[in-house]
């Protein structure tokens, strides 16, 4: 049973952020066009296909020619143009479906935005915290966290109750592709490994269509660190510590606990510092009372803090 619901679970979730829009080249255009109808320009609808090439030589990358890929796509019509440029990489036998989700939609700023309030609006986020500081008549990215939780929640079901890839056969790797937005990407991730928010405070927004790629690892968890070099992971905002976790999740056995994973618990407190000082101190007192000044107790009481 076990076997069969790992064969369920996709080789990879590859997360995929919109083309070039005609947002990103000119802010003005959100004073009058809503946000979920600005375009891909003509140079955003080529990066889309590039994607799209270079996703699909990443896949036969793995030898195995029986695989299928599976679109999630938000409704945001820069969005749904990108997938349209991934999509012509992909044969009609290659896609087992598509599903709009306006789960993954962007981050809401509001409705039309004036592009000077806007940079006073953003200016302001950057002093309050770009997680929990929500747009006027929008959101926060931690609104944005709770309906991507909800996703996830509804992606596992998909997982785990086969809708996705249920007609396939048992050699057939299943690829699923999420198009969406910047922020809402750096939240999946952090939905997904547990990132807090100081961690998320410290990611770079991906570059239009740029990816992410999580993928399984022999034992069962999905890392980052399987496609992407510890040189784009830092490159991104990841910590030496989260790029050493997404190392672990290479090949740690599916629910493994990673002990050496400090936001699991240490992290949080501040007195178990003060208690390894202190026992720290007593054994150092007790094994040389005889020949360590007690300017040397201090010492050694500061270096071990």
């Amino acid at each position: 049973m076990a076997d069969e619901g790992k064969h369920r679970r996709p080789i990879r979730i590859i997360l995929v952020r919109h083309g070039e829009s005609e947002g990103n080249i000119d802010q003005a255009r959100y004073s009058h066009i809503a946000d979920s109808k600005i375009r891909l320009t003509n140079g955003g609808f080529a990066q889309a296909e590039a994607c799209g090439v270079m996703i699909r030589k990443m896949i036969e990358k793995t030898g195995n020619d029986d695989w299928k890929v599976y679109f999630y796509v938000s409704p945001y019509s820069r969005a749904l143009c990108t997938l349209k440029g991934i999509g012509r990489a992909f044969e009609r036998h290659r896609i087992v479906g598509v599903r709009e989700e306006p789960r993954i939609r962007e981050q809401d700023f509001g409705n039309f935005q004036t592009a000077d309030v806007m940079k006073l609006v953003k200016d302001t986020r950057e002093r309050y915290g770009r997680f929990f500081y929500r747009f006027s008549e929008g959101e926060s990215a931690a609104d944005v966290f709770d309906r991507v939780t909800s996703f996830l929640e509804s992606l596992w079901r998909d997982f785990d109750m086969n809708r996705l890839n249920r007609d396939l056969g048992k050699s057939t790797e299943l690829n699923v592709i999420v198009v969406s937005h910047g922020v809402t990407m750096r939240v999946f991730l952090m939905r997904w490994f547990k990132w807090t928010t100081e961690q998320f405070e410290q990611l770079n927004n991906p570059k239009n269509c740029e990816v992410r790629v999580m993928q399984l690892g022999s034992g069962g968890e999905y890392s980052l660190a399987l496609h992407h070099s510890n040189s784009e992971l830092e490159e991104w905002g990841l910590s030496s510590e989260m790029i050493a976790d997404q190392e672990f999740r290479a090949t740690a056995i599916r629910g493994q606990w990673n002990a050496a994973w400090p936001w699991s618990g240490p992290a949080f407190f501040d007195h178990f510092d003060e208690e390894e000082s202190k026992d720290n101190f007593n054994e150092l007192s007790e094994s040389t009372t005889d020949t360590v000044p007690a300017n040397g107790f201090v010492k050694a009481l500061e270096h071990s803090e």
